[in-house]
């Protein structure tokens, strides 16, 4: 099956404060350089936000990471987590119809969908609140048969407790996720045949389920204020990690262009002689604006985070070092010749020092110091 993303995209994307502080979060779990680690974390919630994942969500994710638009693309189009093309406002669910699930009833369970949704998968419902599609093994054999909505689990299916879950959800109901005939987890449907000491002291569901009905964690999140953080250094003073750069909505991140990156294109293209231009004095004074000063290297070996700057990810911020600039206040002290050259020179920046203002935001940041 062909994962292409849907010909209609609203025009921008922009998480929830809520959802924002928690992306942050799961940045900041990561070593400097390694933020991509936190691609599908963020694609994810972006999801459980807007119901499907829209471009504008990959590219502002994307950018938020420092990562390029097309490897973010990768990771999303590779899932099959991941809904390219709009789904259900309410719910969109998926069916497992592996072995297992199918010889105790997943056949009947599509037969429900559709009959109360849409007669093929993808399809919206006539209110658009739901839709549906038969996937793959999704691990819950011994509760078979089970749909998946979002992220939870609903097993031990029946078409008479799946069409009521369907009543419930178009009610504005929010059904327990988990075994909807009471089993705890996956022990037999005749109750446990060993460790029965476990069944009198047990809590009335397993942690995953209790702890979704007690945060509220189920379908999807709206705004993100369902979900306690989970990076409790945040906001603490000296020393956490600093949050994920403002950027930007719906603009496509760019990568740092390499000396070496350009010629293996140029290998792979057919022309391994094409080299692009070493830098030189001539090349310098002839190039547009006036090259800033830079430094050899950061003062005591410490230079500024530069990220801190709207429209600086983690590679620009390497171009920034590769020439010289390690600290805010040389950015501050820019002319509009400098700002001009850097806008026309630097790999992967291309207009961003002017457009975003890194001068006037260099200043607040040094003056606030």
């Amino acid at each position: 099956m062909l994962r292409r993303l849907y010909h209609e995209q609203p025009e921008s994307f922009e998480f929830t404060a809520a959802n924002q502080k928690w992306a942050d979060g799961e940045i900041s779990k990561y070593p400097e350089g390694r933020q991509a680690s936190a691609v599908i974390a963020l694609l994810w919630r972006a999801q459980e936000q807007e119901g499907w994942l829209t471009r504008p969500a990959i590219e502002h994710v994307a950018a938020m990471l420092g990562m390029d638009y097309i490897r973010a693309l990768e990771v999303a189009t590779f899932y099959f987590m991941f809904q390219l093309h709009p789904v259900g406002q309410i719910a969109h669910f998926q069916i497992c119809g592996t072995t297992p699930c199918m010889l105790c009833g997943s056949e009947d369970l599509i037969a429900v969908c559709e009959d109360k949704i849409a007669a093929k998968p993808f399809a919206l419902s006539k209110d658009g609140n739901f839709s549906w599609e038969e996937v793959e093994c999704l691990g819950a054999c011994a509760n078979a048969p089970m749909a998946q909505i979002g992220k939870d689990y609903y097993e031990d299916l029946t078409p008479e407790n799946f069409a009521a879950l369907i009543d419930d959800l178009a009610a504005g109901k929010v059904p327990t996720p988990g075994s909807q005939t009471g089993r705890f987890a996956c022990e037999p449907k005749s109750g446990l045949t060993s460790l029965k000491a476990f069944e009198t002291d047990r809590m009335a569901r397993n942690y995953s389920v209790q702890q979704a009905l007690d945060i509220g964690d189920t379908i999807k999140r709206i705004d993100g204020t369902e979900m306690p953080l989970r990076t409790p250094w945040q906001d603490k003073g000296a020393g956490h990690k600093p949050a994920a750069p403002d950027v930007k909505h719906n603009e496509t991140p760019v990568a740092i262009v390499t000396k070496a990156s350009l010629a293996k294109v140029a290998d792979l293209v057919g022309g391994g002689d094409r080299q692009p231009p070493a830098s030189s004095p001539e090349t310098d004074a002839a190039a547009p604006g006036t090259k800033p000063e830079t430094l050899d290297a950061p003062r005591d070996g410490q230079p500024d985070d530069l990220k801190q700057l709207k429209g600086v990810g983690p590679k620009v911020e390497m171009g920034l070092n590769a020439v010289g600039i390690y600290h805010l206040d040389q950015v501050a002290n820019w002319t509009p010749d400098e700002v001009d050259w850097v806008d026309e020179n630097l790999d992967g920046v291309k207009g961003r020092a002017s457009r975003d203002n890194w001068v006037r935001q260099a200043r607040q940041l040094v003056n606030g110091k």
